[in-house]
C-alpha cells in the first residue's frame, strides 16, 4: 500500500484542496521535527490556502498539555507509544507512522569518539554523557533503550550509564535555550556534556553550527531506531486531516527525507 493511500486509510480521508476560509491547524510536533515539519507547513500553506500553526517540544510533555485539554488538531511524535495512548483515550480514531530516525552520538573531539568505543567512552569517568529526559521526550527512552542494549555487552552498563547520564534536555524544568540554535551543539560546545546521545538529524544540525564537533554514528549492537506516529484528533477539521495526508504525501516525504529522515 502506497504512503498516500495508507495515510488515506489512517485518516479517514483523501487528499484535498481546502476552499475558502478555513480554521487554523494546530500541530503539535517533537522538537527533531521542527526544521522539516516547518518546511512541509510552509509547502501546505502555499498549496492549500490553510494556516498551519506549529508548536514543538517534547512529545510527551506535548501529549500531556493535549490530555489536559489544549486546542491541537494533531499530534507528530518521535514516537508510536505517545499517540496511541490519545486513541486509549478517544481523543484520536488512529496513529500512522510517518517517518524513521535513529540515534547518533554527539561529541566533544577530544573525546576521540569512533563507532567502535562508543560504549567504553560513555562508560568512561572522564567524560560526562548527556541525554534527554525518559518518559517526557522519546529521545530519553531510546537513550535508555541504548544503555539495556549496552548491558548485554558488559554486565552492569546499564546501572552506570542511567546514574551518570546527564538528563539535560526534554524535561519539565529543562531550561529554555535559543530556540535558533541546537540545544545539543549548545550544551556539547559549552561543556555541559562531552557525549550527547541524540537522534542523528539533531546531531547533523548541531556540527553544521558548531563544525568542531563530532558525530558518530552507533554500533549495531547498541543502534536504536526512532519510529514517528501522527495522531489527529477524531474531529479534527477537513482542513487538519488534508494537511495529515500531506505530510504522507510525496512531496511531504521528499522534505522530510532531505532532513535527514527515513520513510516509515
Amino acid at each position: 500500500m502506497s504512503l498516500v493511500r495508507f495515510a488515506a486509510w489512517g485518516f479517514g480521508i483523501a487528499m484535498a484542496t481546502t476552499a475558502g476560509a478555513q480554521p487554523i491547524v494546530v500541530v503539535y510536533a517533537a522538537g527533531s521535527l521542527r526544521s522539516p515539519m516547518s518546511a512541509i507547513a510552509a509547502d501546505f500553506e502555499m498549496a492549500h490556502g490553510q494556516p498551519v500553526r506549529l508548536v514543538f517540544g517534547a512529545s510527551g510533555l506535548l501529549r500531556d498539555r493535549i490530555v489536559a485539554g489544549e486546542p491541537a488538531d494533531m499530534l507528530a511524535s518521535a514516537n508510536m507509544e505517545h499517540p496511541q495512548t490519545l486513541v486509549a483515550g478517544g481523543w484520536a480514531a488512529s496513529v500512522v507512522p510517518f517517518a524513521r530516525n535513529e540515534l547518533c552520538a554527539l561529541a566533544q573531539p577530544r573525546v576521540g569518539l569512533d563507532s567502535a568505543n562508543v560504549l567504553a567512552a560513555m562508560l568512561d569517568p572522564r567524560w560526562k554523557l548527556g541525554t534527554s529526559t525518559p518518559k517526557a521526550d522519546p529521545s530519553g527512552d531510546y537513550a535508555w533503550e541504548v544503555f539495556r542494549r549496552a548491558d548485554a555487552l558488559r554486565p552492569g552498563a546499564y546501572a552506570m550509564l542511567s546514574t551518570k547520564a546527564r538528563q539535560l534536555t526534554g524535561g519539565a524544568q529543562t531550561p529554555a535555550l535559543p530556540a535558533d540554535k541546537s540545544v545539543y551543539g549548545v550544551l556539547v560546545a559549552g561543556g555541559e556534556a562531552d557525549i550527547f546521545l541524540t537522534y542523528c538529524t539533531n546531531a547533523k544540525q548541531a556540527i553544521a553550527e558548531e563544525p568542531s564537533l563530532v558525530v558518530v554514528s552507533l554500533p549495531a549492537e547498541l543502534r536504536v531506531g526512532a519510529l514517528y506516529g501522527l495522531a489527529a484528533r477524531h474531529d479534527a477539521s477537513a482542513g487538519a486531516r488534508s494537511f495529515a495526508a500531506y505530510v504522507m504525501s510525496p512531496a511531504g516525504q521528499r522534505t522530510l527525507a532531505r532532513y535527514g529522515f527515513a520513510p516509515p
